[in-house]
């Protein structure tokens, strides 16, 4: 990674990014094109390995790359098996943590276990490696393998070949459920980084929204529970970890609140009060809590 001394108000040509990731974008391309997975598996599995590189599996990419054909698509599976239990919470995890290769490569213990117990937490990280760097650095590739994949498509259609180059691309399965949005580039020109976005050394999640670290609480009727209560609740057992507690109801006078929208102060936190689970079981007083994670109407 690039040291903020080096990052300045001079931009940095889109060669020189790609110099910087090569290594990066040939395994991306040996994924799509000799390994034949498709593009928004591809990017997926490149963005994972990339953050797992941000939280100290140091060099991992390039280990990957140095292996042969059928050890890549190994690894490449596990990675999907990550990516899958991000989705579900329902998956037996296999003797051993799941991940052998994965974990002799990287010389660390990690399982699959991690990706439970620390789910929304990898999530925004994987969403911002996707937004800040795959987004730039995969760009040219991601635009050739769509339009490879549509041309292939239509092919023997009448639809027209100018019209295919024409037309923006999406990738598909974006916005994803877990990770949003990811909206490809037409061109990539100079690019000015002085906002540092892509180098500066940060924690995978600090870019996580408001939305991104807060709970969604329901309440039992008849069992009234008050701000006080809510906020002793997680404070005693998580520490001082609530930025902002907004308790709803029926919006009738004296009425009890039946639900709360909780915002913590880090992602970590929401994982620690879920851990691993989607419904989270709590009680104060005799009176239970319900807490999941928050998810904002579109």
């Amino acid at each position: 990674m690039v040291p903020p001394l080096f990052v300045t108000q001079i931009p940095i040509t889109t060669k020189e990014l790609h110099m910087f990731y090569q290594i990066d974008r040939e395994l991306f391309c040996f994924l799509i094109f000799k390994l034949h997975y498709e593009v928004t598996q591809s990017i997926l599995v490149m963005a994972l390995w990339l953050w797992l590189e941000k939280i100290g599996c140091h060099n991992l990419i390039h280990k990957v790359a140095s292996l042969q054909g059928t050890l890549i698509n190994a690894l490449v599976i596990e990675a999907l098996t990550c990516l899958q239990f991000l989705e579900r919470d329902d998956l037996p995890i296999p003797n051993g943590g799941g991940l052998p290769l994965s974990e002799m490569l990287m010389n660390k213990n990690i399982s699959l276990e991690m990706f439970i117990s620390r789910r929304y937490t990898i999530i925004i990280g994987i969403k911002t490696v996707l937004n800040e760097t795959c987004v730039r650095v995969f760009n040219d590739v991601l635009q050739i393998a769509l339009k490879r994949k549509y041309i292939i498509e239509t092919r023997g259609s009448t639809t027209s070949q100018t019209h295919t180059f024409n037309t923006p691309l999406i990738l598909p399965g974006f916005p994803h459920p877990l990770f949003g949005s990811f909206d490809l580039l037409p061109r990539i020109e100079n690019l000015n980084l002085s906002d540092r976005s892509m180098w500066i050394q940060k924690k995978s999640y600090d870019d996580a929204t408001n939305d991104d670290k807060s709970l969604f609480l329901t309440f039992s009727r008849g069992f009234p529970v008050s701000d006080i209560e809510v906020r002793c609740l997680f404070t005693t057992d998580y520490g001082d970890c609530v930025q902002r507690l907004i308790m709803g109801g029926n919006h009738v006078k004296n009425d009890q609140p039946l639900f709360a929208i909780m915002v913590l102060k880090k992602m970590e936190n929401v994982d620690q009060i879920l851990s691993g689970k989607r419904v989270a079981k709590l009680q104060i007083n005799g009176k239970h809590i319900w807490a999941r994670k928050y998810e904002p109407r579109v």
